[in-house]
């Protein structure tokens, strides 16, 4: 059962205040508020033992330690049952010789997924729970993403845009397009387009 959930009035957008929950895991009694100063990435699935999901899980247990030394928790999610979801992590671990090293959320009642608008309110099962939110430190919703069931997510992608939240999180700087630790960032649009021809679009070497 999930209970102490924080129901927003409003749908969730980057910036708001990730809703609050307490749920049985895969890893024992959960609360979301508990891993409050350290990014997480909390992402959803339709169902266990799905075949788009299984090769997700997989990638993100081998990335594990990507995710840990970038001090950022992972959270997983699905309708399915506590029961369910340990029969699931057996299976991938005895086809693919992976451990699931994160807790995998269980929400039968989609209490969870509605309040984070990961299912519509008047849906009737969990098909569209593809949905990804990164949050920060102070549980900031800081990036989104969504995709349809039949679609996987890339976890290498999912890394690259923690870098970049990561990189640009003191507000000094932007990321340009396909953006990777190590390259240069952007420098914010000069205040007059006198300033030089590039004033609108400035790279920034890093040292």
């Amino acid at each position: 059962m999930n209970d102490a959930m924080t129901i927003p009035l409003t749908p969730l957008r980057i910036g708001s205040v990730a809703p609050d929950f307490r749920a049985r895991s895969t890893m024992g009694d959960f609360q979301l508020s508990t891993l409050r100063g350290h990014w997480v990435i909390f992402f959803s699935h339709p169902a266990d033992f799905t075949p788009v999901c299984s090769t997700e899980f997989v990638a993100l247990a081998r990335h594990q330690a990507d995710f840990d030394a970038l001090d950022c928790r992972l959270v997983g999610l699905s309708v399915d049952s506590l029961y369910a979801h340990i029969a699931w992590v057996r299976a991938l671990r005895d086809l693919f010789d992976v451990q699931i090293g994160f807790p995998i959320i269980e929400d039968p009642s989609m209490a969870v997924g509605r309040a984070y608008g990961m299912i519509d309110d008047e849906a009737a099962d969990s098909m569209t729970m593809r949905s990804t939110f990164f949050i920060d430190p102070k549980g900031i919703i800081r990036a989104t993403t969504a995709y349809p069931h039949n679609v996987g997510r890339s976890v290498d992608e999912m890394l690259r845009l923690l870098c970049a939240l990561q990189r640009v999180d003191d507000g000094g700087g932007l990321t340009p397009e396909g953006w990777s630790p190590g390259q240069p960032t952007l420098l914010p649009a000069a205040e007059s387009p006198d300033a030089a021809p590039d004033w609108f679009c400035r790279l920034e070497a890093q040292p």
